[in-house]
């Protein structure tokens, strides 16, 4: 009997040693409910900073460091960016990148099928096309957590996002991603 559990831990443990970099950051994308972090964005050269929460799937809320006080916010139908200032944009999130982004499913099936691609020996990416849009997501080599990515904006301006300060599954906000009114 001892032998045979001795037998069942090794085949264990070797098969978590030997998982390939794809089948961790599947698993890790599945054991993710939400997501809490920091970003830089760079959108053509314009920088803009913040902090984000995603709920998968499709729901994000986003603070900017601003001095107009941008907010994004999608409840997984709909997407809004408010300001102070008075702008309001409303889009449906199916006319924007973000809503592969925020679909971890969606990730999955695509990273499953894709090679990924190793960047300075730091980050994985996959690069995924999808209705005639490209699109690039960078996982951390270390920790296989979702880095950032890169898409083209509805605008058709590159759109880069870097991630940081990365916390997972995190108690939110009840009416966290209710859109904002026009007011």
């Amino acid at each position: 009997m001892k032998k045979y559990l001795i037998i069942f831990f090794l085949f264990t443990y070797s098969s978590n040693v030997f998982a390939t970099t794809k089948e961790n950051i599947i698993e890790n994308l599945k054991n993710i409910k939400n997501l809490n972090f920091n970003f830089k964005q760079n959108i053509n050269g314009k920088i803009e900073t913040g902090n984000c929460t995603i709920e998968y799937p499709k729901k994000i809320f986003c603070n900017y460091n601003l001095n107009n006080k941008k907010i994004l916010v999608s409840n997984g139908k709909s997407l809004v960016i408010k300001t102070n200032n008075g702008s309001y944009y409303l889009y449906p999130i199916t006319k924007t990148p973000l809503e592969h982004i925020l679909d971890k499913n969606f990730l999955i099936n695509e990273i499953n099928n894709l090679n990924e691609r190793i960047i300075d020996n730091k980050y994985i990416n996959f690069t995924i096309l999808k209705d005639e849009n490209e699109f690039n997501v960078f996982f951390d080599k270390r920790n296989y957590n979702l880095v950032g990515w890169q898409v083209l904006d509805i605008y058709q301006n590159l759109n880069i996002t870097y991630l940081s300060s990365i916390k997972k599954n995190q108690i939110l906000k009840k009416n966290l991603f209710k859109l904002p009114s026009m007011n």
